[in-house]
């Protein structure tokens, strides 16, 4: 293993740290919309852990689901949000 696997290992392992803060946030959030960005900022960082592991094993389809993650994620963002603001998706 050279330095560049171990360094990509550790920042995946600080992201996947991350993104279990962020699920507390998304369960324990005051506030509706608070919850909505920590779910956000949940995708936001699943898709960089996705590249990351992507980079580590020189797998290059793994971005594509990166990016399809990605979509999914924004879309269900703005659909809560969307919800959250009127009251129904209409």
């Amino acid at each position: 293993m050279n330095l560049g696997s171990f360094l990509f290992g550790c920042g995946a392992i600080a992201i996947m740290l991350l993104i279990f803060l962020s699920l507390y946030r998304a369960v324990k959030g005051p506030t509706a919309p608070d919850r909505v960005v920590a779910i956000n900022v949940i995708g936001t960082k699943t898709v960089l852990l996705i590249t990351l592991i992507s980079r580590l094993y020189g797998q290059e389809y793994y971005l594509d689901i990166a990016v399809i993650y990605a979509l999914m994620s924004f879309i269900a963002t703005v659909g809560i949000a969307k919800y959250l603001e009127k009251g129904a998706l209409e």
